[in-house]
């Protein structure tokens, strides 16, 4: 069991990571809202620390809401992302319904 959970927690560990990083590369993007999944990581992975120093509460209040908030952050700016880069390469008169 206690595998089981170490490997959850290094996937979403990694899912977390590859999500910021993702979002942080898309220059497209204004610099707030690049920066912001991956300064949410950074705090909930300070706040996971705290759990070194005995503090549980903080990281356990803290750390996975925000890495969650990640994730679902970073997931909707990389769809909106491939969705504009999808319209931006369709022709005008394709997909719109009009004209038939």
């Amino acid at each position: 069991m206690l595998l089981a959970v170490a490997a959850f927690g290094i996937t979403f560990f990694c899912l977390t990571l590859w999500c910021a990083v993702t979002v942080a590369r898309m220059r497209d993007l204004p610099t707030w809202r690049r920066s912001l999944p991956l300064a949410f990581f950074l705090i909930a992975a300070g706040a996971s620390l705290l759990r070194a120093f005995d503090i549980p509460e903080v990281a356990n209040a803290i750390a996975f809401p925000l890495n969650l908030a990640v994730v679902v952050l970073s997931l909707r700016e990389i769809r909106s992302y491939r969705q504009h880069a999808q319209e931006a390469h369709r022709p005008a008169g394709e997909g719109s319904g009009a004209g038939a």
